[in-house]
């Protein structure tokens, strides 16, 4: 029989302060680049290869989160969470390097396959190390890293691209030391028995579902941009995507070793975990992805000043999530906060879609408030039940697959809520300009900065403010119902009871004396 290591409070501190730091760098730099899109354009061009530095690491995080999980299984936690933070440091220092747009978008991509990895495997290791019962008390502080990181990404980005001792390529450099600390944290404070698996990797499983996730990734951020949503490209990747992800049902089906097994989808908790994670990751992305759209051009915000308008709900996040996590270890009751904190989620979109020009900064402040206290109860929460809901042989499987379908949900909130905003937008503006008996119709993409947009001579100024107003409000109005099918999705869990103690590993761990036992 096997015997799991218990750690102690001030171990789990110091392992999570690694987790943490790694976590929240790897999420930044994901979010840092917003800002410096228009510095990086001016100097690299490629104007209309723009999408892809957003999207590429978007993409690659998404496909390569199953397969970090499986990969930690098969050559342990932490070696896999050490490697992809190597990955990430290298692809950064890249990115910084970069000389043309292909090499930065190459980079790009390769910086997502490790904040995929890093994102996943936090979660895993402190299922590893953490009791379910008292994991909640320790998982709010990365649900508000989460949360600090796509705030904060934006000002720092600002901050770097308009020092002038600095420029945008800081963006990525300044990612690099932080990992550096979080990866000799991670060498020191953690130390897992390894344990030895008679296992191989499920290549064509893995091929499968890398293959039908990248094509579905691509059509969701790139349709209606690079190609329209009716074009041979979307039926093609749509045809693609469902035949290679048809492929990896057969495939995990006959597999020794599956990346996601299928007997995880007979398990109603990750089922409704997964699914009630998607809705979230469409209301969490769509909304952090377009709110500072509407500060910066109906607000008439800077970037730096939109972004500290954004507080409120990390700190709403940051309470919300250490609060719930210390009373589900306390009662060990868990299914009300996802539950509220959904409805609270819907709520504040409903709020949110009565922003106008007028509005204030109190009233954005308060609304933002509401939904960072949502999605403080929600976020780790969610993958908490899946845990303690899942065997122990199946931790990784099911945390990444968890993480997996929340990064989906991300993809498909901004693709959805980007098409939204950009038909509204064109609507109301063609609107507008024939009542002014100008010439319509016109194309609301084309409209340039916030900058340039301020810059417009009126009355076309005031049509622009009150047509972005107006489709946000649409924008806001869909993520109602989206937050209320996560509220269904989530009332459909059966609460299990957390476990008091973790199940011990379905393997035999190494010899006391063996080289190999601490990984």
């Amino acid at each position: 029989m096997t015997e799991t290591r218990s750690y102690s409070h001030r171990e789990i501190l110091k392992i999570l302060s690694g987790l943490v730091l790694a976590l929240l760098t790897s999420m930044i730099s994901t979010s840092v680049v917003g800002t410096a899109l228009p510095a990086i354009v001016g100097d690299l061009g490629g104007q209309d290869q723009l999408s892809w530095v957003a999207s590429a690491p978007l993409l690659t995080m998404t496909v390569s989160t199953p397969l970090w999980g499986k990969l930690s299984d098969l050559f342990g936690r932490k070696l896999m969470f050490q490697l992809a933070l190597v990955v990430f440091v290298l692809a950064s220092m890249a990115a910084g390097l970069s000389q043309n747009m292909a090499e930065l978008i190459s980079a790009r991509a390769v910086q997502g396959l490790g904040v995929g990895g890093l994102s996943a495997l936090t979660q895993v290791i402190l299922g590893d190390i953490i009791e379910p019962r008292e994991r909640g008390r320790y998982a709010g502080y990365t649900g508000a890293a989460f949360g600090v990181s796509t705030i904060t990404g934006p000002l720092i980005g600002g901050f770097i691209v308009d020092a002038d001792s600095l420029g945008w390529r800081w963006c990525f450099y300044v990612c690099v030391p932080l990992a550096a600390v979080a990866f000799v944290v991670i060498q020191k404070a953690l130390k897992l028995p390894r344990v030895r698996r008679d296992a191989r990797i499920d290549w064509l499983g893995a091929f499968a579902i890398t293959g039908g996730a990248s094509a579905l990734m691509i059509v969701l951020t790139l349709g209606g941009k690079q190609f329209a949503w009716n074009s041979p490209w979307t039926y093609g990747l749509g045809a693609l995507s469902a035949a290679l992800l048809a492929l990896s049902i057969v495939a995990e089906r006959r597999a020794r070793e599956p990346i996601l097994p299928p007997r995880l989808f007979t398990n109603r908790t990750f089922v409704f975990s997964a699914l009630a994670s998607l809705f979230v990751g469409v209301t969490l992305f769509g909304a952090l992805t377009f709110l500072p759209q509407y500060l910066q051009i109906v607000k008439g915000m800077s970037p730096t000043m939109s972004g500290l308008t954004t507080v409120p709900m990390v700190v709403a996040l940051f309470l919300a999530s250490v609060g719930s996590g210390r009373i589900v270890t306390g009662t060990g009751r868990w299914k009300v906060f996802p539950l509220a904190g959904l409805l609270l989620v819907a709520v504040a979109m409903l709020l949110l879609s009565g922003l106008n020009s007028n509005s204030g900064r109190l009233v954005v402040g308060l609304d933002v408030a509401v939904l960072g206290l949502g999605l403080g109860l929600c976020l780790q929460i969610l993958i908490l039940a899946a845990q303690n809901g899942a065997k122990r042989e199946d931790m990784a499987a099911t945390t990444a697959g968890v993480s997996f379908f929340r990064s989906l949900g991300g993809a498909m909130g901004v693709a959805a809520f980007g098409a939204i905003l950009t038909s509204r937008l064109n609507a109301e503006m063609a609107g507008m300009l024939r009542a002014a008996g100008a010439e319509a119709p016109v194309d609301g993409t084309r409209l340039g900065s916030p900058e340039a947009i301020r810059r417009l001579p009126e009355p076309f100024h005031g049509f622009v403010l009150e047509s972005f107003a107006r489709a946000m409000e649409t924008v806001f109005m869909v993520g109602v119902p989206i937050a209320l099918l996560g509220f269904l999705s989530v009332l459909a869990l059966k609460e299990l009871p957390l476990r008091s103690a973790a199940a011990p590993a379905k393997a035999r761990p190494l010899a006391e004396g063996d080289p190999a036992n601490v990984s």
